[in-house]
């Protein structure tokens, strides 16, 4: 923020009332929408990772792939237009379908009007408001040799999703490029189809104005309008060709950071491991059996989700989510400990590095990420319980150092603080779960952790729930 505040008060003209954020004259308090009624157009990308898991939906990434792979040679692909009717039905298919999307029997070019329409929807556009009139100064005001670090610094500052949506699109729209010479789609002439629908063009600078209000040019632009477009045409182009440099934080800028962050242990350092465990699961049991001491309760449709600041000065929450299951309580475990897969999608691979006993192990285990986002890895000391009261099993789980995990070469290595599951016996068959959980993933801020991981927490709890659904729904059996 320092750094772009610095070269825009350096470079900006005394009168440019485009920077500095101010708030409007007026600001109507305003319910937020819950767009119960879309799924895909038209629904920030935040709420579609707090519903989905994913901030870009599959079926936009599906038709991403689609045309990467079958339409890159496609003469003026993003230029010529589709037709409206085709791309209507495709459109209501995305809102409507609950499997993926077949895109092989559709036209390339309807496919790609279809990917400008869910980008120019976005409530906030991929660059948000706020942050869109930023990047159109940079290629305002700023001078060329200063901007790739001024472009740095601003996708810095825009939300997580956001960010990692822009690569994954910035990384396709240049291997569509990369095709210029069948397709005639040079980094240039995709920026003048796409910018459109990323930047926040022609907005009125009236401080009296809505900051979210999109304007509509009528008749002749006007010379602030041309120097936008512009702006915004040499800003996509400039992105597209130097995304592999856009998305690097600069060493100075590293160095003069202060990150304080947990890293994992060694078995050896915890000390006797029974001790541990057993003070691990005295914890666990307390904290789910705590209704709102200390929690604060947050409204969910699926599952008891609540979360508490620890004081420990890290800025990670502790979350907690609660669900009933239709299994019983060991049956549930097992569905943990091997069976992730089942109802964790985004595992890609896990294996057993160490067996200390009979219910301890250590294993590392790699979730997915939307590309070209890194996976992550985790390498974990669990140990689990099926011997409590009432029937009851736990399963506690940390992050550990141990000499024979290996970080995969473009992997990132998160870090478990703490998740730990009590499952107790409802009767009827059923069990309650109570998933307490504090996990980094590295590379998020905490503004990411305290708007999304809760959401993604009691995802993961529902999926699990739901993969004993089948059984629960089956045929009844003839007696």
């Amino acid at each position: 923020m320092l750094r772009l505040t610095a070269l825009m008060e350096r470079f900006s003209p005394p009168y440019r009332s485009g920077w500095g954020w101010a708030v409007p004259k007026f600001i109507k308090r305003m319910r937020a929408p819950d767009y119960k009624d879309k799924a895909v157009f038209g629904v920030p990308l935040s709420v579609s990772l707090q519903r989905t898991g994913h901030a870009l939906p599959l079926s936009i990434q599906g038709a991403m792939d689609f045309l990467r792979k079958s339409a890159s040679d496609s003469t003026g692909l993003f230029r010529k237009s589709g037709v409206r009717s085709r791309i209507q039905k495709l459109r209501s298919l995305h809102e409507t379908s609950a499997t993926a999307i077949v895109y092989e029997p559709h036209q390339a070019y309807d496919v790609a009007d279809l990917l400008k329409q869910y980008f120019r929807e976005l409530p906030e556009g991929l660059l948000t408001s706020k942050l869109s009139d930023t990047f159109l100064c940079i290629f305002q005001h700023i001078p060329e040799e200063y901007r790739l670090d001024a472009l740095q610094a601003a996708v810095l500052l825009i939300p997580d999703e956001n960010r990692e949506v822009l690569e994954t699109l910035l990384v396709f729209l240049d291997d569509i490029c990369r095709h210029a010479q069948e397709n005639q789609m040079t980094a240039a002439n995709v920026a003048v189809c796409f910018a459109p629908s990323l930047f926040q063009l022609a907005v009125p600078r009236s401080a009296s104005a809505s900051p979210r209000r999109r304007a509509t040019t009528v008749g002749i632009p006007d010379q602030r309008e041309l120097s936008e477009n512009r702006a915004a045409h040499e800003c996509l182009t400039y992105m597209i060709a130097e995304h592999r440099k856009l998305f690097q934080i600069p060493m100075e800028m590293i160095q003069q950071c202060h990150l304080e962050q947990f890293e994992p242990t060694t078995i050896e350092e915890l000390g006797s491991l029974k001790s541990f465990l057993d003070g691990a699961l005295h914890v666990l049991i307390v904290e789910a059996r705590e209704k709102t001491k200390g929690w604060t309760m947050l409204q969910h449709p699926d599952v008891e989700l609540a979360f508490k600041k620890p004081g420990d000065g890290l800025p990670l929450r502790l979350w907690r989510c609660a669900v009933e299951v239709e299994a019983p309580p060991v049956e549930l475990l097992t569905r943990i400990l091997r069976e992730r897969h089942i109802w964790d999608t985004a595992l890609s691979k896990w294996r057993l590095v160490s067996r200390m006993d009979k219910q301890t192990e250590v294993i590392q285990y790699v979730c997915s990420s939307m590309k070209p986002q890194p996976p992550r890895e985790f390498c974990i000391l669990r140990s689990w319980r099926t011997e409590l009261a009432k029937g009851s099993c736990a399963l506690i789980e940390l992050s550990v150092n141990h000499p024979n995990a290996v970080v995969p070469l473009r992997g990132v290595r998160g870090v478990v603080l703490s998740s730990r599951y009590l499952i107790e016996p409802c009767g009827a068959g059923k069990s309650r779960v109570t998933h307490i959980s504090r996990i980094d993933f590295r590379g998020r801020t905490p503004e990411w952790y305290n708007k999304v991981y809760g959401h993604l927490s009691a995802l993961l709890l529902t999926k699990l729930r739901d993969s004993f659904a089948q059984r629960a729904e089956g045929p009844e059996t003839k007696v």
